[in-house]
């Protein structure tokens, strides 16, 4: 598991053998990995630039794994750092958005159109729905009423009776919510694309990649929405959507625990949001959950690795490969 730290298997059997054998020549730990010693001397480059092995003090011309109490925390940290780093980005390219389409609700342009109540988004969703060729692309964070579900309803069946692709992503925390997990079967019957994952984009439809409705303020929906044809816009809530497509897991598929660590998608993430600084609510936030429930997972995760700490738990999930 330690090759989403950027180690490859092979490197990893290498530096499990050196730690379990620390007296172990380099032919010796190929023998023992079954590689060739050419082949076990690249590894062992490939874990000197990761700062996993060090030059002997003992052993003149021989290398040593560093523990991984250090080697494995290090690495952990600087893959905590990246993740915060994209994090951020994709924040502020979602406040670039919202800011974008915020601007056009205020002022008025020829590429976007102002909604007010839920009437009136409802009625525009149903246009779009029949105006559609050839998909329609959706975004779904948080929950949904079954009010707004019902609603749905007709402009979806619709679209579908015609043909029309449909691609729907919720959040992880929605399968444990039976009205939307119905409607997703109901979708998924009809042949459309349904998956989960633990943070997606804001709230969105799509249309044709042609035309969105975008809520106006994504902490508050009902504030109004925003009808969208500018291609700056389009390209940006379609570049979200795909990179959350692309790693979401498929409703059908479920989500079943890693066999090695037990670990669900969810609880991976939890770990590395809380790695990287996040409060519980923070993180609850990001993935559509209580922080009563982040406790609950962290609680099992702790009781998993025997830690008595979150700290602890950290350094032993890194130790362990389970990040």
């Amino acid at each position: 598991m330690l090759e989403v730290l950027g180690l490859t298997a092979a490197a990893v059997a290498v530096y499990q053998a050196m730690l379990d054998h620390p007296g172990y020549s380099l032919d010796e730990i190929a023998v023992h990995c079954a590689l060739t010693p050419v082949q076990a001397h690249g590894h062992l480059d490939e874990l000197s630039r990761l700062t996993l092995v060090q030059a002997s003090a003992e052993r003149p011309g021989q290398m040593r794994a560093v523990s991984p109490e250090i080697g494995l925390a290090d690495l952990l940290a600087g893959q905590e750092a990246e993740l915060a780093a994209r994090q951020a980005q994709l924040a502020a390219s979602r406040a670039a958005v919202s800011r974008m389409v915020a601007e056009r609700a205020e002022h008025g342009t020829n590429h976007g159109e102002r909604l007010q109540g839920m009437d009136a988004i409802h009625s525009r969703l149903e246009r779009m729905g029949r105006s559609a060729t050839t998909e329609v692309l959706s975004s779904q964070p948080g929950s949904q009423r079954p009010e707004d579900l019902l609603a749905s309803r007709p402009a979806d069946t619709e679209a579908l009776g015609r043909g029309i692709k449909m691609r729907t992503l919720y959040q992880d925390a929605t399968r444990n919510q039976p009205h939307i997990t119905a409607y997703a079967q109901w979708l998924l019957g009809h042949g459309s694309g349904v998956r989960t994952a633990p943070t997606i984009p804001q709230r969105m439809v799509v249309v044709d990649r042609a035309q969105a409705l975008v809520p106006i303020d994504p902490a508050d929906t009902r504030k109004g929405a925003l009808h969208v044809t500018e291609p700056g816009i389009l390209a940006a809530l379609l570049d979200f959507f795909e990179h959350s497509w692309n790693t979401a897991v498929p409703l059908g598929a479920t989500q079943p625990e890693d066999p090695q660590t037990s670990l669900t998608a969810t609880e991976r993430r939890i770990l590395l949001l809380l790695g990287a600084g996040l409060t519980d609510d923070a993180v609850g936030q990001r993935l559509g959950i209580s922080s009563r429930t982040i406790g609950r997972h962290m609680s099992s995760i702790m009781e998993r690795l025997g830690a008595g700490s979150r700290f602890e738990a950290g350094i032993k999930a890194a130790q362990k490969g389970w990040l």
